[in-house]
């Protein structure tokens, strides 16, 4: 992914979240291991004007950083929001990285601190690598964990062929004849309980480096793919990719939306945004509500945004690996009080880098110390 998504690492999309890989240890069990799955490189373009209300700029194949937007402070409501608890509603994968950290360092002096604000809070799981024989068990892993909790897991396809446009996170599915049937193999997985899909990073926002043709054969993908999703799960909640309120402008991003299905309730629930990236949630939802409204499609179309390291918003220069003075955003939950806005998620897994504070996709814990007691 470019310089504008989000900066999804190498544990699943750059993004750095707790990732279900297949680690050769049979199809029976979702493990979060760090294999050469993609590095998101989601630096954002260079800014152009725009009149856009959020100060987007426009998107390009190669990451260059992009200036930061003004960015408004946070009403009464959202203060009181930010300190709220997570969601019982939303599942924790009890396998992941800072769990497995957590678990082997009892006498960390950090441990407390990471065990609190980061484990103990339902992040998403990603399916980033290419493996066909094993996604439908690997999903299922997840789906049924949550589902004997009653509770809702967020889960992350990501295997559209030329993915990040050949750049850090580059991988996915050969073709995509072989991505439709990777598709079909992971709705097989989703189960009958509620679930929250987060549908291919980037796919939609980062789509400037493929030809007319091959956009619309992608665009004609996803669309396929939230179909797919959404008739083998009908209560699966499936959100196309946004983007996020520094790249393009609500109205270019809503239109190219559209053509990737997103407008039509037999594909899509609405959107997602800031993947992996640090926009202020306040930024995020003026966003998304104008990217929403420019959609069109149904009222019940709405939106998810990633909270997890947006609490002090984005670095004023534009860095996107593992940037000096974040910290943790809103917790995650699926009641946000926010009209439209349907969730707040942490897609990226905080303290697992995109590359600068340790190996791309990796639990660093310095990083989520940083993070957490900021």
């Amino acid at each position: 992914m470019v310089a504008a998504a989000s900066v999804v690492v190498a544990v699943g999309t750059a993004t750095g979240m707790m990732s279900a890989l297949d680690d050769g240890r049979g199809s029976d069990e979702a493990r979060p291991e760090v294999t050469d799955s993609p590095t998101l490189d989601l630096r954002p373009p260079a800014p152009s004007p725009s009149p856009s209300a959020t100060g987007s700029a426009s998107a390009s194949a190669s990451p260059k950083k992009k200036s930061a937007s003004p960015t408004p402070s946070p009403t009464r409501t959202e203060k009181k929001q930010a300190t709220a608890a997570a969601s019982t509603r939303l599942y924790r994968h009890p396998e992941s990285q800072v769990l497995d950290w957590v678990r082997d360092n009892p006498g960390d002096a950090r441990q407390d601190v990471i065990r609190s604000r980061i484990a103990d809070q339902p992040a998403a799981v990603w399916f980033a690598d290419y493996t066909p024989d094993t996604i439908t068990a690997r999903v299922r892993a997840v789906t049924s964990g949550g589902a004997a909790q009653g509770r809702v897991p967020v889960v992350v396809a990501y295997g559209i062929p030329d993915r990040d446009c050949g750049g850090a996170s580059q991988g996915g599915a050969p073709d995509l004849d072989a991505y439709d049937a990777w598709i079909d193999r992971f709705a097989a997985g989703l189960g009958s309980g509620e679930v929250v899909v987060i549908l291919e990073p980037d796919s939609i926002a980062q789509a400037d480096c493929l030809s007319a043709a091959q956009r619309a054969d992608r665009f004609a993908s996803l669309a396929r793919a939230g179909r797919v999703l959404k008739d083998a799960d009908p209560k699966a909640r499936v959100y196309f990719d946004a983007g996020h309120s520094g790249w393009h402008p609500a109205a270019k991003q809503a239109d190219l939306l559209r053509q990737a299905g997103a407008a039509s309730a037999a594909s899509s629930d609405g959107v997602f945004s800031n993947v992996s990236n640090f926009h202020r949630t306040a930024d995020e939802i003026t966003y998304d509500r104008q990217v929403l409204d420019a959609l069109g499609g149904p009222a019940s179309l709405g939106a998810v945004i990633d909270t997890s390291r947006n609490g002090n918003g984005a670095p004023a220069d534009g860095e996107w690996c593992d940037p000096d003075g974040r910290k943790l955003g809103r917790n995650p939950t699926l009641n946000t009080g926010e009209a439209r806005i349907d969730g707040y998620l942490w897609v990226k897994l905080p303290g697992e880098s995109d590359g600068c504070k340790g190996s791309p996709g990796t639990f660093t814990p310095s990083y989520a110390y940083d993070l957490a007691s900021s």
